[in-house]
């Protein structure tokens, strides 16, 4: 997987890779997809959601451009794949998932996998984590309609934000920069498909 579907498609992050390397994605399948687990494709996990193709969650994670330390959000737990990859990079991860059960799998799951830094929290993810900002990083694996304000200004200084964008079916990766001036500097990537983010500050329910 990091070989081929990775590294070959100009995945260039070096801790990226190897952090990729070291999660076991069928752990974070139905028992069902095991032998589809490395392949290049999202597959479901229950209640309407995915697990991200291999090469999305590569894409995003190097868009943080995580340098090792720091605390970082994830919205959109699912399985908890994800999670586990930027707990690889990060010091701590603070992960948010408004399907119950969904959440209590993937913390269940990551605790099993010995992963002591990561947080599997319930609630409304579109509006971010106030108590636990600032972030150096901020990973949303949902669709929103436009870049949630409310999250922004949870970014540290220098952090990065990483959202898809867009209406459902057709998305752009959205990468959004706080400056040292407090400034949001923001641009446009790949084109995507993600499940909606539901809330608040995402699509209605």
């Amino acid at each position: 997987m990091v070989a081929e579907q990775l590294a070959r498609r100009g995945i260039r992050d070096r801790g990226v890779l190897d952090a990729m390397g070291r999660v076991p994605r069928e752990e974070f399948v139905a028992p069902s997809d095991r032998w589809r687990a490395y392949a290049d494709q999202a597959l479901p996990i229950g209640e309407g959601q995915t697990i991200s193709q291999p090469y999305m969650v590569a894409v995003m994670t190097a868009a943080l451009v995580l340098t090792g330390g720091g605390r970082v959000l994830e919205i959109g737990t699912g399985s908890g794949y994800q999670a586990a990859v930027l707990a690889e990079l990060a010091g701590e991860v603070i992960t948010i998932e408004r399907h119950a059960v969904l959440a209590e799998t993937a913390r269940a799951r990551l605790a099993e996998l010995g992963y002591t830094n990561v947080t599997v929290l319930v609630g409304d993810g579109s509006v971010g984590y106030p108590a636990r900002a600032p972030y150096d990083g901020i990973l949303v694996a949902a669709a929103a309609p436009r870049v949630p304000e409310a999250i922004k200004l949870q970014l540290s200084e220098g952090g990065r934000l990483v959202i898809p964008v867009g209406p459902p079916g057709e998305q752009d990766l959205v990468v959004v920069r706080r400056g040292p001036d407090g400034q949001f500097i923001e641009s446009a990537g790949d084109p995507c498909v993600f499940v909606p983010l539901v809330g608040q500050e995402g699509w209605p329910g």
